[in-house]
């Protein structure tokens, strides 16, 4: 398998300002932010390194779920181990038909610390999360492999993975 992973985190604000531009046009007077945005494309070959990625949902069963990044399950029904490689770029989405908050934390028994030993993010529903952890994340391993999240009945949240 191969993956070409094209990243992206935008925020694109216009903003007209009202005041204190007398010798602007009225065209003049919009500014468009864009200098925080970042876009990169990124492969096997790249010093941010992509190799394999899980996209998937993740249902919870009486409110939790754990997610093993050495058994994901990929495209296909594929299987996915990360072990030895590093998550990359990860995205959680709190499906917005959900009815409440979801937790991803790093995991109770072998833990995974996504980005740090007290990583946790609660997602209201419609909410999502992205981070690009710039090759800087622990390697998946034996005792560092899981993410929990935490929610209500079966709630259901998007998640995409990408390790190298």
């Amino acid at each position: 398998m191969s993956v070409t992973v094209l990243y992206a985190s935008q925020i694109t604000v216009q903003e007209v300002l009202e005041t204190n531009v007398p010798a602007a046009a009225a065209t003049g007077k919009t500014i468009v932010h864009t200098g925080y945005n970042t876009s990169k494309t990124l492969t096997s070959a790249t010093s941010q390194p992509v190799t394999k990625c899980a996209i998937f949902e993740q249902a919870l069963a009486a409110g939790v779920a754990t997610i093993d990044l050495a058994a994901l399950v990929g495209t296909n029904g594929a299987a996915v181990n990360g072990t030895g490689l590093k998550v990359q770029l990860v995205k959680f989405k709190n499906k917005a038909a959900n009815a409440n908050v979801m937790t991803f934390t790093v995991g109770a028994a072998n833990g995974y610390d996504l980005a740090g030993a007290g990583f946790s993010v609660a997602l209201q529903p419609g909410q999502e999360m992205q981070l690009d952890l710039a090759d800087a994340s622990p390697d998946v391993a034996a005792g560092d492999k899981e993410i929990d999240i935490a929610g209500t009945g079966e709630q259901i949240a998007e998640i995409t993975i990408v390790l190298g």
